[in-house]
C-alpha cells in the first residue's frame, strides 16, 4: 500500500490508495481518506474555528474528555459519488473520533482511465475495499484504554453496502448510521417483476447503458441550498452531472441487494437511519425540490429500514435533501442536532 498523501479537500486531509488486484478492465484501486486530528491544525489557524460556529446550537464539545474517544468512523459515499462533505468530517473529529472516508474502486478518488465508472456486478465485491480500509485503520489505532469501537455511516448506495456488510460481519460495528440509504427500488411493487429481467439482461449483456433519468435537478437543488458562508465544491469528473450510466449489471447487483433488505437483514449493532420528511418527484422543476428528497421514496425506506434489525432508530427531517447534511441550514442544523443526540445516546450506553 501507498503511504499517506495531501488530499484535494486540503491541509485538513490526507489519502492513502488501496490496491486491491486488477479485473478485467486493469488495476483496481480504493481510496482512504482520513480527517486530521485538531491538535495537529493548532499552527493552521481558521478550519476548526469555522467548524465551531458552522454547528450552531448544538452542545458544546468537552475538550478535556472528547464524548468519541476510541471510536473509528468509516464513511461510504453513495452512487455517482465521493467524499468531499468536510463538515461532516469535522462533526465527528471535533467530538475525539478518528474520521476516514472510503472512495470506492472505479468512484471519485480511485477512479482509473479505462475504467467503467461505479461499476460492480456483486456488492460482496466491496468487501475487498472494506477490508483494506479496516486494515489501514487499525495500523495506528490506540488500543491502550480497550478496543477501539467502530461505527460504520453510508449515504444512499454506500448505506446499502454498509447496511448489507454489517449484516454479514456480526459483531464488527459497534454503531451503523445511514443517511437517506437506497434499501429499496424506487418503483418497490415491481421489483419483483423487474429483477428477472435485469438479471437476464446483466447475464447477456451486463454493460448495456440503461435510459438517462437524471435531469439535474438534484445537483441543482443542493446548489441551491448551499451555505454562501461554507461553500461546498466537488469535482464535477467525480460527481457529474447528469450522474453516472446506469449499467445492467449494476443494477442487478443492486436489486439483489434490495431483496437481501426486504427479506430481512441481521445487523447486531444500533442503528440509526436518518431521512428526509418527504419525497418529491424531479419531473420539472420547481422550489419544492429544495426541501424534499428527489432520489428516493422516503416513506419506503423507513418502513425497509425496520428490516435491518433489532434496534433501529428512524430520524425524519423536515425539509431535508437526498443527502441531509448538504440541505439548506434549517435542516441540516435539525439533521446535525438529531445525529449529536443519537451519537450521545449511543457513547454513553456503550460504555464511553
Amino acid at each position: 500500500m501507498t503511504d499517506w498523501v495531501p488530499d484535494v479537500l486540503g491541509d485538513e486531509f490526507e489519502q492513502r490508495t488501496l490496491p486491491l488486484g486488477e479485473d478485467a478492465e486493469g488495476a483496481v484501486d480504493a481510496t482512504l481518506v482520513r480527517a486530521l486530528p485538531a491538535p495537529r491544525l493548532e499552527h493552521r489557524p481558521g478550519g476548526w474555528e469555522r467548524f465551531v460556529s458552522g454547528l450552531r446550537g448544538l452542545p458544546a464539545v468537552d475538550d478535556a474528555v472528547p464524548l468519541l474517544d476510541g471510536v473509528d468512523v468509516l464513511y461510504v459515499h453513495g452512487w455517482s459519488d465521493y467524499f468531499f462533505q468536510k463538515r461532516l468530517a469535522r462533526f465527528w473529529s471535533s467530538r475525539g473520533a478518528r474520521f476516514f472516508a472510503l472512495d470506492l474502486r472505479k468512484y471519485g478518488r480511485s477512479l482509473r482511465d479505462g475504467q467503467t465508472p461505479g461499476y460492480i456486478a456483486d456488492l460482496t465485491t466491496y468487501d475487498e475495499d472494506i477490508a483494506a480500509a479496516l486494515d489501514v485503520i487499525a495500523e495506528d489505532a490506540d488500543t491502550s484504554r480497550g478496543p477501539r469501537r467502530l461505527v460504520l455511516m453510508g449515504h444512499s448506495t454506500g448505506g446499502l453496502v454498509l447496511s448489507l456488510w454489517a449484516s454479514r460481519h456480526p459483531g464488527a460495528p459497534s454503531a451503523v448510521i445511514l443517511n437517506s440509504p437506497w434499501l429499496e427500488f424506487q418503483l418497490a411493487p415491481l421489483r419483483a417483476a423487474i429483477a428477472p429481467v435485469v438479471e437476464l439482461q446483466a447475464r447477456l449483456r451486463p454493460l448495456d447503458v440503461a435510459p438517462q433519468i437524471d435531469l439535474g435537478f438534484y445537483a441543482r437543488a443542493q446548489a441551491e441550498a448551499a451555505d454562501p458562508d461554507d461553500v461546498v465544491e466537488t469535482n464535477p469528473a467525480w460527481r457529474p452531472v447528469p450522474s453516472m450510466p446506469v449499467h445492467a449489471g449494476w443494477l442487478h447487483a443492486i436489486l439483489r441487494g434490495h431483496g437481501s433488505v426486504a427479506d430481512g437483514l441481521s445487523i447486531a449493532s444500533p442503528v440509526c437511519v436518518l431521512l428526509s420528511a418527504r419525497s418529491a418527484i424531479p419531473s420539472r422543476w420547481s422550489e419544492e425540490l429544495t426541501s424534499a428528497d428527489t432520489v428516493l421514496v422516503v416513506d419506503d425506506i423507513a418502513r425497509r429500514a425496520l428490516k435491518l434489525g433489532s434496534s433501529v432508530t428512524i430520524e425524519r427531517i423536515d425539509g431535508a435533501l437526498h443527502d441531509v447534511f448538504l440541505s439548506r441550514r434549517v435542516a441540516r442544523d435539525d439533521a446535525y442536532a438529531r445525529l449529536e443526540r443519537w451519537v450521545t445516546g449511543w457513547a454513553r450506553a456503550s460504555g464511553n
